[in-house]
């Protein structure tokens, strides 16, 4: 087909199709048109297959087509097509030199994003000799100037003007749903330019989403170390349009068929125990685990004040238990159910590779960001496996991303906050790899407190010995390798998925009067525990533990698809966090639970205690002068019956944080 057909097509295209959204698009002071491919299609098949073959010059035929329409202030208007047939789209891992110069279609999630900045499309110079004006455009990464002028004037003209236009860099990445096995995601970049970089389209190019780019590919030449150009080029896509896919859990299809399927399941009477009996299968007991996990899928409802305070929705959990007992197990099964997840080992995952960094871009020589695991999963889960084989700074990176639900990065000149409403399941191992059945258990959790702190439920998960038990996990374990199946699911795992979908989509419930009052109930009896004797109150639960309950019984409620959270929702909740505190939370000197045990380390019967020996070295300090016996200390704390094991390791525990020293042996000074 002709060029002047072309024109003539697309003038007739746009007055019988497109005739409206053109003069919308004017009014409105837009300079650019987003055309449905399947309505060009419609109108003109061949039209349209040229389109695809060779973009470039029949886009520039469809931009002289609306040139002649005679609008007003219409200058480097730009055409736009969306939906692409399918045969268009390919895979970033399938692009070959045959696409090279076509119209494709890819699908990826945005891994990276450079700032925007100005490049010249066309430049005019003026000759100095004969006053000639000459205009250059500028299609290659280097500037260009004209050689000679029509009198004969070789170089040295003078720069007119220029035309820009803003531009941009993203690089695109395989979503991990769509790459079979164990391949690693290919990536691709995507140059961005005018429309396309308005602030309005900033947003959906963020760093974490996921969307859909039409483009022409093009080659990019390499430049080796002599100036000179290689024979291997680079590929890059020239996006015409770029759209985001609505991600998470939104973005499953349920079809009305299903919708009746889930809302059935909804009525069941023994709807938690199928539910629960489908999420790990192939691993024995751990009930009360499995119906956390379960809670944790639903997640409770994220609520925005007028203040612009948020309350976050996901409820983090963390596993912590001997080798063996399916914690990877469960945490691998959990990454397959959810909508939206990934799965991160703690030794291969860095600070960097969990939040954000910022990249140097060789492209357009400057920094781009790059997205990591918890901004990625935003609004999905993200599976944190061997969380004690992390170092302290790379653990320390996750706090802001645990309970701001944000991940805020100031470096290399670029200061951003990426959202990462991500809910957390993480799986550690004791101190010494086992727990110690004599040792209490938040002594031998060695993460930081302030970490610890910010998970809603803590399971610790014990492999101890016993003849029933050991009898029936065997003969469990025993016969899934004799059928060689998964285990008995009751539930399918893609139905599943739709059941969570559809649940998080259409439901959000607030909390009934009744299922309140059990919760404040709960909470003030807790309280009420504390120990009433000395001045270190031992403080059982915190409003952290509250807030706890509360996206716990709204998950509940959810589970069963109801827009109220009832009584039983709430004790439900309250049986889970209960069992957590009985098993971690309780201080064996008072035998009551003490929140201090798990948030701080240090329970308030060890802190009475600190500050009775502090107090002691004080008074001697009075009596004696600065060198104090230590066995004088001991005496002392005989007299208010402390033992003198206790007080040898409070003194021990004080030299090393630096509040006492010893001068010599058998001697202590205060610093």
């Amino acid at each position: 087909m002709e060029i002047t057909e072309q024109i003539e097509k697309f003038h007739e295209f746009f007055d019988l199709v497109y005739r409206e959204q053109l003069h919308g698009a004017i009014s409105r002071g837009e300079n650019f048109l987003i055309i449905n491919f399947s309505d060009l299609s419609k109108f003109n098949l061949e039209l349209a297959q040229e389109l695809l073959e060779n973009p470039e010059d029949v886009l520039r035929a469809c931009e002289i087509a609306i040139e002649q329409f005679d609008f007003p202030n219409v200058k480097n208007f730009k055409v736009r097509f969306r939906n692409l047939s399918k045969s268009q789209e390919v895979m970033i891992r399938n692009i070959r030199s045959t696409h090279l110069s076509k119209l494709i279609q890819v699908v990826g999630i945005i891994r990276q994003k450079s700032p925007v900045r100005p490049q010249v499309t066309s430049a005019r110079f003026e000759c100095p000799s004969c006053g000639n004006t000459m205009t250059v455009l500028q299609l290659d990464t280097k500037f260009r100037e004209p050689t000679k002028c029509g009198c004969g004037r070789k170089g040295k003209f003078r720069l007119l003007g220029q035309e820009m236009v803003d531009a941009q860099k993203i690089v695109l990445e395989e979503a991990a749903e769509d790459i079979e096995g164990s391949e690693q995601p290919k990536r691709i970049d995507v140059f961005l330019k005018g429309d396309l970089v308005s602030p309005m389209s900033e947003k959906r190019t963020n760093p974490g989403s996921k969307n859909i780019l039409v483009g022409i590919l093009k080659e990019v030449p390499l430049i080796g170390k002599d100036g000179g150009k290689l024979t291997r080029f680079d590929l890059m896509i020239e996006a015409n349009y770029a759209e985001s896919v609505a991600e998470d859990f939104t973005e499953l299809n349920i079809t009305p068929e299903e919708i009746a399927e889930i809302k059935e399941l909804s009525e069941d009477p023994k709807l938690f125990k199928k539910i629960i009996g489908s999420i790990a299968p192939s691993i024995y007991g751990h009930d009360k685990v499995k119906e956390a996990l379960v809670l944790q899928l639903f997640g409770g409802v994220r609520k925005v004040k007028d203040d612009k305070s948020i309350n976050r929705g996901d409820i983090h959990i963390l596993l912590i238990g001997d080798p063996g007992s399916g914690k990877s197990q469960m945490l691998k099964r959990v990454s397959i159910v959810a909508p939206k997840s990934r799965f991160v080992s703690g030794k291969g995952a860095s600070a960097a590779g969990l939040t954000a960094t910022v990249v140097k871009d060789e492209f357009l020589r400057g920094y781009a960001l790059e997205a990591g695991a918890l901004v990625l999963t935003n609004h999905g889960i993200c599976c944190i496996d061997e969380l004690d084989k992390m170092t302290k700074e790379d653990t320390s990176a996750m706090h802001e991303a645990l309970e701001q639900q944000t991940i805020s990065i100031n470096k290399a000149n670029i200061s951003a906050t990426l959202r990462a409403e991500t809910t957390v399941l993480a799986a550690a191992n004791p101190k010494f790899g086992r727990f110690d059945p004599y040792e209490l258990i938040p002594k031998q959790i060695e993460l930081p407190s302030t970490l610890i702190n910010r998970f809603d439920l803590i399971f610790p998960i014990r492999d101890l010995p016993n003849k029933a038990k050991d009898e029936r996990t065997a003969e469990f374990i025993l016969q899934l390798h004799q059928k060689a199946s998964g285990g008995d699911a009751e539930l399918r795992t893609d139905f599943l998925k739709k059941y969570i979908a559809y649940s998080r989509q259409n439901f959000n419930p607030h909390l009934s009067d009744e299922a309140l009052e059990e919760i404040k109930e709960y909470y003030v009896k807790m309280r009420s525990t504390g120990d009433e004797e000395g001045a270190y109150k031992a403080i059982p639960i915190s409003a952290r533990q509250l807030e706890a309950l509360i996206r716990l019984s709204e998950a509940s409620a959810r589970v069963r698809l109801s827009t109220k959270v009832t009584k039983a929702d709430a004790r439900r909740a309250i049986e889970l966090v209960h069992f957590c505190l009985m098993q971690i939370g309780v201080d064996p000197e008072t035998g009551k639970i003490d929140i201090d045990r798990i948030t701080t380390g240090v329970s308030a019967s060890q802190r009475s205690h600190i500050s009775m020996v502090k107090e002691i070295i004080r008074e001697l300090e009075g009596q004696i002068g600065k060198q104090i016996p230590v066995d004088d200390v001991l005496l002392k704390a005989k007299e208010k019956s402390m033992d003198s094991e206790r007080v040898e390791e409070i003194l021990d525990m004080l030299k090393k944080e630096g509040v006492i020293f010893a001068p010599r042996a058998g001697f202590i000074s205060r610093i």
